[in-house]
């Protein structure tokens, strides 16, 4: 052997060694990572291929072992790498429900992977319309949708392109139109048919519009498919027919106006899959799909990971993990959990069913009682609607949580009680809760000015209520209340941005100007002063002639910045005001970008119009009839759990966040689980809620594969039942959040509509908290 070969030799076998090593090193790192997961995190990071199912409870960490679970599958790939010579990498995508909680994912995969040694990459987060835009966005022709020249929207009932495709409708089917006037009954009565008429155009059928919409384009159900299961089902008002004919016309508005919305996303991703070619190359990227929060996917969403995540040997490569339990978006979202079950089921039978059911979130107390309702809801809760029809499926799966076992590596695993840990109240009525939750929240902080609280609410109004009511208490204790609802009203920035506007544009109107000059106020840009004097007269304001009373400096103030903002107007181009505007207000960070969204969503609607009439009439829109999402903070969630600070959230947006000491207030039963109540206006046609009754006879074909779909009476019994449900798996998700006190209380007076809080009626406690309070009696204050 000459000398350079046993040079060559002796550098390839030190490499080798070398390789060796850093394998070796990899795996260590990985089984530590591995020894500080639970049993059920366990069986996600020894994943390799395949589909698993992994049904986890309240608090058992299913971020964490995803996290973990993520990064070990990503040391996989490198050590497959090193082994086979093939450097191609491939990308692991991780899907999860919001932004938020991408966010939140993504930097727990990254922690792991600094953990492993490993480089922080290899793996992409998305919610489920991020990764269906990002395909739709890299294949226009394939996808069908222009996103350059077309516009999201989110739109609600009172939508534009809603409202005229309801009147679209109308034009096309008097018949059906006059058979919904008629009602039940009708003696012709002229003042009667206008109200009727007003009911329809702008409540009920927009309504039905908009719920069939979304939940027939969410699962990848055409007009024509409605049309169809219309023909197996009749009633009085053809509700499938006339569905089918609201859906077409929206349509057929958004096409020619070049709008889409989310669930065109969804479908236009799964048309670029349809290609062949284009399939294959989006598969070569990727190696497996992971899903978190999976109980709360559509149908279409469940085809998209599918699609992605089966192999050229058609092996279906997708970790999916969830909480049946912890469906509590399914009567007014798409989302429906039974195809997280069904996936669980399949998974079961195959021996890939993993369950988490330890949870070190909670003391054992809270746990016992979240139990305890899981049980009595399943058996007597809703007995009544089970025993109606024996193929309803139980509000919950039967998962008890677990404490966590004695060396479980999470501090602090299920931490003493404090107080009674459970503690259950009836307060004589709305303002004895606010009494008894400020007593209780005082001593809590004193005892603990590090600890964290939130009262979950039902809804926003309670909310709103509650935290005029506890401010001047906490004010005055020093302690912080942060008020979610409030602060949710970023969706500020649009209104805001619109009163500037409109000022810009008439200057002398005293409405436009005592709003402008309110926004200013509450920025702070001006000083507190008497605004309705000042809008009476504009001219004298913005422009004093040498007759009129010297103004005061305050005064003097306002009116400088006010023709700023004129002069802008003059100055700058249209594309560039909101921008401008936004910098004058002195935005933060979240509001500059959630202003440069609204500027690009109002300016791609302007192209070939830029002018001021065409941008308010956009602003306006947006304002008064959509769902304009605001830009989240980086780390939003931080903000609810902070130390030291009471939150106010309702129940829905607390799901995924704990806290120290939880209070639920206003527990009756009209809210949890919600009597059935119909609305007066609608009433002449029957007793059912159309929107409601589409919904579950749609649902019901899908699962049904368009066979025995529910007549009407029988799809509102569902819609009812589902309801239901879903606010008690609400109440548990609620009762989950806490970890050392949960504090429940049902008032004996409470308002019969948070709309008019004053007006206090007897109110029924939800069954549940009765439940709750013979089982734990002695816990009772």
């Amino acid at each position: 052997m000459s000398k350079d070969n046993f040079t060559d030799t002796e550098a390839h076998l030190e490499t080798a060694e070398t390789t060796a090593s850093s394998i070796t090193r990899l795996w260590e790192n990985i089984n530590k990572i591995r020894d500080k997961l639970r049993p059920g995190q366990t069986q996600m990071a020894d994943w390799e291929t395949g589909p698993l199912a992994v049904s986890a409870v309240p608090g058992a960490g299913k971020s964490t072992g995803m996290a973990a679970a993520a990064a070990i599958a990503i040391a996989r790939q490198y050590i497959l790498a090193e082994n086979t010579d093939n450097k191609n990498f491939r990308q692991l995508v991780v899907v999860t429900f919001t932004r938020s909680a991408a966010a939140n994912l993504k930097a727990k995969i990254r922690k792991e992977l600094k953990e492993l040694s490993l480089p922080q990459t290899g793996f992409d987060v998305y919610t489920l319309h991020g990764l269906a835009f990002d395909i739709a966005r890299r294949y226009p022709d394939l996808s069908g949708l222009q996103l350059e020249n077309a516009t999201l929207i989110t739109p609600n009932q009172s939508h534009r392109f809603i409202r005229l495709a309801v009147e679209e409708w109308i034009n096309k089917h008097p018949e059906m139109y006059h058979r919904l006037l008629e009602g039940q009954q009708f003696d012709g009565e002229e003042t009667e048919k206008l109200r009727r008429q007003s009911v329809l155009r702008t409540e009920i059928l927009p309504d039905l519009a908009y719920t069939v919409i979304h939940e027939a384009k969410s699962s990848g159900i055409l007009p024509s498919k409605l049309y169809e299961w219309s023909e197996k089902t009749q009633n009085n008002y053809q509700i499938l027919r006339m569905s089918a004919g609201l859906y077409e016309e929206y349509q057929k508005i958004m096409y020619l106006e070049d709008f889409y919305d989310y669930d065109d996303m969804i479908l236009a991703a799964l048309k670029v899959l349809e290609n062949k070619e284009t399939l294959r190359n989006e598969k070569n990227k990727i190696f497996a799909v992971f899903e978190d929060e999976a109980q709360d996917s559509s149908q279409l969403q469940t085809q998209l990971l599918e699609t992605l995540a089966t192999d050229d040997q058609s092996i279906l490569n997708l970790v999916r993990v969830g909480d049946p339990n912890q469906a509590i978006n399914s009567t007014f979202t798409p989302a429906d959990p039974i195809y997280f079950r069904e996936f669980c089921k399949s998974c079961e039978n195959d021996q890939r069913l993993a369950t988490m059911n330890q949870a070190g979130r909670s003391s054992r107390i809270i746990i016992d009682a979240a139990n305890f309702a899981l049980e009595w809801i399943n058996s007597q809760g809703l007995s009544q609607w089970l025993a109606k029809n024996k193929y309803r499926e139980k509000p919950f799966l039967e998962q008890k949580i677990q404490l966590v076992n004695v060396n479980d590596p999470q501090e602090n695993a299920n931490p003493p009680a404090v107080g009674k840990g459970l503690e259950l109240y009836t307060p004589s009525d709305i303002k004895h809760t606010v009494e008894l939750i400020s007593q209780r929240v005082i001593e809590l902080f004193q005892d603990n000015s590090e600890a964290c609280g939130a009262v979950l609410v039902r809804e926003n109004r309670q909310g709103r209520w509650l935290a005029e009511a506890l401010k001047p208490i906490f004010q005055e204790n020093k302690i912080k209340l942060y008020d979610v609802g409030e602060q949710e009203r970023r969706s500020h920035v649009p209104q805001e941005i619109l009163s500037l506007l409109q000022f810009c544009d008439r200057p002398h109107s005293p409405d436009y100007l005592k709003a402008t000059l309110n926004v200013l106020v509450k920025r702070r840009l001006i000083p507190t002063q008497d605004i309705n004097t000042l809008a009476i007269v504009p001219e004298e304001f913005l422009y004093p002639s040498p007759l009129t009373k010297p103004q005061s400096e305050i005064v003097q103030t306002a009116a400088h910045l006010c023709r700023s903002l004129l002069r802008a107007k003059l100055e700058l181009p249209t594309y560039h005001i909101i921008s401008f505007l936004a910098l004058t207000l002195k935005y933060d960070q979240t509001e500059l970008a959630t202003a440069d969204k609204l500027a690009e969503r109002v300016n791609i609607q302007l192209i070939g119009n830029n002018s001021m009439d065409a941008m308010l009439k956009a602003l306006s829109e947006i304002v008064n009839s959509e769902r304009f999402e605001p830009v989240d903070p980086e780390n939003v969630e931080a903000q609810y759990t902070k130390k030291g600070q009471l939150t106010i959230i309702t129940m829905h947006k607390a799901k995924g966040l704990d806290w120290d000491y939880v209070f639920l207030p206003f527990l009756h039963e009209n809210l949890i689980p919600g009597r059935f109540w119909l609305p007066p206006q609608g009433k002449f046609l029957g007793d059912f809620i159309l929107p409601e009754v589409a919904r579950a006879q749609i649902r019901a074909a899908l699962h049904k594969n368009g066979e025995n779909i529910p007549n009407v009476n029988q799809a509102a019994e569902d819609a009812k039942y589902l309801k239901m449900a879903e606010e008690y798996r609400l109440l548990y998700v609620a009762m989950t959040r806490a970890k050392k006190l949960l504090w429940m209380s049902a008032a004996k007076q409470a308002p019969f509509t948070w709309s008019k809080p004053n007006n206090v009626q007897d109110a029924d406690p939800c069954p549940a908290f009765i439940a709750l309070k013979k089982k734990f009696l002695e816990h009772r204050m």
